[in-house]
């Protein structure tokens, strides 16, 4: 989450965008493989159905999305919660919250998906061009990156980027199976105009953005920080190698604020908005009784109850 200059990682992607079966497809075949690494055997071609490429593509997603560890290369907890064939909460993302969960886990994770932890976080442009994207995090890498990064992977990064989000209007190589397939457009984060030439991606109110996802992202800054509070500012705009929710999600001001006075008021036993000296401040409470973790807020979301009243 925190971003570490001598920890980056650009162009691993095989040039492919994530697509919809590929985290529940990587997911279910590594664990059925019962080895350490499905992605580097003889057979991973056969096994996934897909090319060289799109293999060595889905592994990097799945680890990019924090659903398979990097270093062991074995699935974590919140893979298993979200994938499991059994006990998973959404195994086939067909609810909405999941795509931003799958967001969120792409845009902190500032080692894996440094580009897209960048656009986020840093790249505050609303309308931006292609070109003025690859400068833009040419420069920033040049300023904040250990190690010298090609231009051609910097650009390819910056040509995914808009391509994760956004429907293409200049592209007619691309099939409307295609299209469809690349779940993360449904999030409309990043926008295109209709000449295609210029790309929008503003603070808007997010109404399909699940307030137990909100609670799940700002626990795990203040844990990451190890801080029981935090400036409300701090949560809207990256000021420093912190992610913030503000941004990742691409809210406006007034849209955090009530989507943080409801996670207050719907968990009062973790959160609580207080001023001190003039600065507002989201509060962890702590309590020994209470069990506090960030998971905590993907079950309530996802339990059948909570379904249920919902429907």
């Amino acid at each position: 989450m925190k971003f570490d200059a001598s920890k980056t990682a650009f162009g691993r992607h095989e040039t492919f965008a994530l697509r919809y079966s590929w985290l529940t497809k990587g997911y279910q075949k590594n664990v059925a493989c019962k080895k350490e690494d499905i992605f580097t055997s003889d057979n991973a071609t056969v096994e996934l159905g897909v090319g060289k490429n799109m293999v060595a593509a889905i592994r990097y997603w799945l680890r990019a999305s924090q659903m398979m560890d990097a270093s062991s290369n074995r699935v974590t907890s919140l893979g298993n919660s979200i994938f499991n064939s059994k006990t998973g909460f959404d195994p086939y993302l067909e609810d909405e919250a999941t795509l931003w969960l799958v967001h969120w886990s792409i845009a902190t994770n500032s080692s894996l998906a440094t580009s897209w932890y960048w656009f986020f976080n840093k790249f505050h442009k609303p309308e931006f061009t292609a070109s003025e994207l690859n400068t833009s995090l040419s420069d920033w890498v040049k300023d904040n990156v250990q190690h010298k990064i090609a231009d051609g992977t910097l650009k390819n990064d910056t040509l995914l980027v808009p391509k994760m989000y956004a429907y293409s209007k200049d592209n007619k190589r691309i099939s409307l199976e295609d299209k469809l397939d690349i779940p993360l457009v449904q999030l409309k984060l990043i926008t295109q105009s209709p000449d295609g030439k210029t790309y929008q991606s503003k603070p808007s109110i997010r109404l399909s953005l699940p307030i137990e996802i909100i609670g799940y992202a700002v626990s795990q800054i203040m844990l990451a920080k190890n801080a029981i509070s935090i400036p409300i500012e701090e949560l809207m705009y990256s000021r420093d190698t912190f992610p913030a929710v503000g941004s990742v999600f691409r809210l406006t001001e007034n849209d955090l604020i009530a989507k943080l006075e409801t996670l207050t008021s719907s968990y009062p036993q973790f959160f609580d908005i207080r001023e001190s000296s003039g600065i507002h401040q989201l509060y962890l409470k702590t309590d020994e009784k209470i069990e506090f973790k960030p998971e905590c807020f993907l079950i309530d979301y996802y339990k059948p109850s909570s379904k249920e009243v919902a429907a």
